[in-house]
This record gives structure tokens, C-alpha cells and sequence, in this order.
């Protein structure tokens, strides 16, 4: 028997005779707009010495995926264990106002089941004088949810673990900032490269060591705004270390399952938003009572395995209708495909869906003659995406830039070759040579839409409905006027058939 499954086998044994005081605790750092750019993932330009020792002293996996990039859909399918589309919750930020969205029968946000188990659920920082955004506080915070159907806050027991009974085990979920502490202007840049030097001591991340995907210029806004990334992947690490600081002085760190992942990838053009490694690709690394030590794992993982992982080292059973798997049992089967989908995400609307296998990356873009870089009030807002415009307008993008990035279609079909095409830019759709492949991609992914009964598109009533609440939250006139705007261009586009 392979030697990490047996140790799976003997933790499977454990947890089922166990009593629920007995029971591991569970802690999620759950971490915004951050790729897998750790030291222990081969990121050379800085350090990140408290993950890399989650790393070293438990499981990494260095193939997991999320199945949408984008925060509310992503939290929406990891809380119950579902594929956002499986549950119809695969439009961002939805059902929050008239369309109101309830979770289908036999499917439960997890934190309700681990509360039946006898566990104590929190969220918020992991630490009581600092926020999600790593700076000093006294305020009790509970953290990000962002669920895109009607959840009852009483889920929640509290911010905190320190408000449980003795001896009883928690289930606790650290959302912090990540990547979205650069802010998406130049005063925030200059305010966190001052952060870096006031509370941690620390120069910050030097432009000259930052080296971009190859569709985005060396422009000096570009490459400062990659650096100042690279300086939130350091205050997440700090943050973690620290959270593994107070666990090991309260003196439970051995009996705590400790699982890091982030939500997506780096918020940038071809990042967040879409299925591309630079947007789905995410660390994970697992430690905890009876994880094997300083080992990789390479096969596909999605991000909803995360919940039934936890509740299956919690001794819990798994709701027959989830569809994440425990992939640290005995009995799992690494998967031949993995899938995602993105959707409306604010006013841009869109379909576009992935299957994966270990060698090829397959995208369906399902409006093909819109652009890349739609019009998006949250995505023109940075200024990354305002200087790739304003460059491209000076024709000082390249040609790679211009047609992955600014071309005024897409094409409908897309294919990757895993590790010899790193950024995803050879599309290998029309060559004959992967004709056999394609064919395969294309049943596969027909197949899991059917199967988990992707709802695609809203009509237009929902759309306006979905829109117009969005719009009547947000305080800023001129975005709202935009927003405004470029919902009008979405709508006159699915009139034509766009």
C-alpha cells in the first residue's frame, strides 16, 4: 500500500471513533486575489519563510485549481462543497436583492454541519489586535463571506475561537486581505511600500526583480504594481506566521488541520476573472494530525475538495450530494479533468467554461465577438488596466499584448499544452495535430455541463434586476454612471445576438 494513503487510512480510522472534543480543529486561511507566488512554489523574487514551512511540514499540492475566479462565486461553491453553477450562484454578487437564489435540497453551507458535530465556527482574522488587512485593531470583526444565495448568519458562532466552550474543537476560517492591500492606484502603492518599512521593517519588493508574463508591457506602472503585489504576499506570510504563533503558544497547534489557499489568482487583465493559470491556479498546502511531511502532490484538485476534506477529518460525514471529494482518503481517485466557469461578474457579462486534463488546458468562450478587456467599471478602475489601454492607444504594447489582450474578438475555442506553454499563449485549437484531443476536451466538458445543469446565461430580466441592485449599493456617481453605461452596451449586445 502506498505509504501516504495508509497514513490517510489510519487518520480516516482515527476520526471515525473519536469524540467531537477529541476532534482535530480545522482552520482555513482563505486569502483574496493571490496566486501560488510562495517561495515553496518556486517564486524566487521574495520570501515567504511561515508558508513554506506549512509546506515543509505537511502536503503541498502544486495543481490546484479554482473552479471560478472571482471572490462570490468561488466562496459560494467552497462553503457548500459545489460548483457555483451546480447551485446556480455562478454570477458575482448575486441574488443579494429581489432575485434572491436558495441553495438547492440536500446541499448545506458547511459551517452548519460542523455546528451540528459539536463544533465552535468563527471567521475572521485569526488574530485579536489585527484585522483582515494585517494592521493593528480593537475592533471584534468577523470576516468575508460573500455568498451568493440566503445563509443564515447564526452559521457563525463567532469572530473567534476564543469564544468557545473548553476543550471544544472549532472550525475557523481566516479571511485575509491578500493581494487586494495594493489597493488599484498609485497613492496605494506609495502607501503600502511606507507600510512595509514602518511596521515590518522591510524594503520593499525592488521593480528591477519583478519579471512579468510575457503580454504585459515593462512599463515602469506595471512593474511597480507587481512589486507592490509581491509585498502583500509577504504580509499574508507574516500574518500566517503569526496566527501559527498563537496556536502553538495556546498550546493546540499539533491538534489543528491547517489548509492555506487563496480565492484566485492575481487581480490583473488576465487574471481574476478568467480560467487561465493566472487566474484559476492557486496554492494549497495542508498540515496537521497525521499529514505526511514535506510531500507534493500533482494531480488535479479543485477548490471545492477543501470542504469535504474538512469534514471528513472531522470525523463528519459527507452530504451524499456534495460534489468536492475527500482527496486525502484512502479511496480517492485522482480526477482525469477538472472543470471552471466564469460568468457576470459586475455589469460585464460573459460565459466561458474549462476542462483540464494533466496536459492540456480546454476554454469554451461562449460570446466570442466580444473582447478580452470588456467594458467593466471594477476592472477600467485600476489603474494597470488604464495604463495597458492608455499604452496600447500609443501602440506601445507588443504583439502578443495586442492580440491576447486588446483583440475585438475571441476565439471560441482555446487549448493549452501544460508546462511547455507556462502562459497560456499558443492556442492550439486550429492545429490538426490535436484534433483527437480536442474532440475529448469538448465531450468532457459538454458532459459535466449537463451533468451538474449549468444554467448559463440570465435572461435579460434577471440581468436588469441583478444590475440595477448592484448599482443602488454603490456611492460613487461617476462609477455608478459608468457601470450604468456599460450595462446599456451589454444589454444592446444580447439584442444583437453580441
Amino acid at each position: 500500500m502506498n505509504k501516504i494513503y495508509f497514513v490517510m487510512f489510519l487518520i480516516v480510522a482515527m476520526v471515525s471513533t473519536i469524540s467531537a472534543e477529541e476532534r482535530p480543529n480545522i482552520l482555513w486561511f482563505v486569502i483574496d486575489d493571490m496566486s501560488a507566488n510562495f517561495s515553496c512554489y518556486g517564486e524566487k523574487t521574495t520570501e515567504t519563510p511561515h508558508v513554506d514551512r506549512l509546506a515543509k511540514e505537511g502536503l503541498l499540492f502544486t495543481r490546484a485549481y479554482a473552479t471560478s475566479p472571482v471572490c462570490s462565486t468561488f466562496r459560494s461553491s467552497l462553503i457548500t462543497g459545489m460548483y457555483q453553477n451546480s447551485i446556480k450562484a455562478h454570477h458575482h454578487r448575486s441574488g443579494r436583492g429581489k432575485n434572491n437564489i436558495q441553495l438547492p435540497d440536500g446541499v448545506r453551507p458547511i459551517p452548519e454541519i460542523f455546528q451540528e458535530a459539536g463544533y465552535f465556527t468563527c471567521i475572521g482574522s485569526g488574530l485579536e489586535n489585527f484585522d483582515f488587512r494585517s494592521l493593528p485593531t480593537k475592533t471584534k470583526r468577523r470576516g468575508k463571506t460573500d455568498y451568493n444565495f440566503v445563509w443564515d448568519t447564526e452559521m457563525y458562532n463567532s469572530h473567534d475561537w476564543s469564544d468557545r466552550n473548553e476543550n471544544q474543537p472549532f472550525f475557523m476560517q481566516v479571511q485575509l486581505h491578500g493581494g487586494k492591500i495594493r489597493g488599484a492606484a498609485e497613492k496605494h502603492y506609495e502607501i503600502l511600500e511606507k507600510r512595509m518599512a514602518i511596521q515590518f521593517g522591510l524594503k520593499p519588493t525592488s521593480h528591477d526583480l519583478v519579471k512579468l508574463p510575457p503580454y504585459y508591457p515593462n512599463d515602469s506602472v506595471l512593474l511597480r504594481d507587481w512589486a507592490t503585489y509581491l509585498d502583500t504576499v509577504r504580509i499574508t506570510d507574516w500574518h500566517v506566521g503569526q496566527v501559527i504563533q498563537r496556536l502553538q503558544k495556546e498550546g493546540i497547534l499539533e491538534k489543528t488541520l491547517i489548509i492555506f489557499f487563496t480565492d484566485h489568482g492575481i487581480s490583473h487583465a488576465r487574471g481574476k476573472q478568467f480560467l487561465y493559470d493566472e487566474g484559476t491556479h492557486i496554492p494549497l498546502v495542508i498540515k496537521g494530525p497525521g499529514v505526511p511531511k514535506g510531500v507534493k502532490r500533482n494531480d488535479l484538485i479543485e477548490h471545492i475538495d477543501i470542504a469535504a476534506l474538512s469534514l471528513a477529518a472531522a470525523g463528519i460525514k459527507i452530504p451524499a450530494k456534495m460534489e468536492g471529494q475527500d482527496i486525502l482518503s484512502l479511496k480517492y481517485q485522482p480526477k482525469r479533468f477538472i472543470f471552471a466557469a466564469r460568468d457576470r461578474c459586475g455589469e460585464a457579462a460573459d460565459q466561458i467554461r474549462s476542462v483540464r486534463s494533466k496536459d492540456f488546458l480546454y476554454i469554451k468562450n461562449f460570446f466570442p465577438d466580444r473582447p478580452h478587456l470588456m467594458p467593466s467599471n471594477y476592472k477600467d478602475s485600476k489603474l494597470i488596466i488604464k495604463r495597458l489601454r492608455e499604452l496600447h492607444l500609443k501602440g506601445k504594447t507588443n504583439t502578443l499584448a495586442n492580440k491576447l489582450l486588446f483583440s475585438p474578438t475571441r476565439s471560441r475555442e482555446e487549448l493549452y499544452l501544460y508546462k511547455q506553454d507556462r502562459w497560456q499563449t499558443k492556442n492550439l485549437a486550429e492545429n490538426k495535430k490535436y484534433e483527437k484531443t480536442i474532440y475529448e476536451m469538448r465531450k468532457n466538458l459538454s458532459e459535466w455541463i449537463v451533468r451538474t445543469g449549468d444554467p448559463g446565461p440570465e435572461t435579460q430580466e434577471v440581468y436588469i434586476l441583478e444590475t440595477e441592485d448592484q448599482m443602488s449599493t454603490t456611492g460613487n456617481k461617476v462609477s455608478k454612471e459608468i457601470y450604468r453605461k456599460n450595462s446599456e452596451i451589454y444589454k444592446k449586445w444580447l439584442k444583437e445576438g453580441k
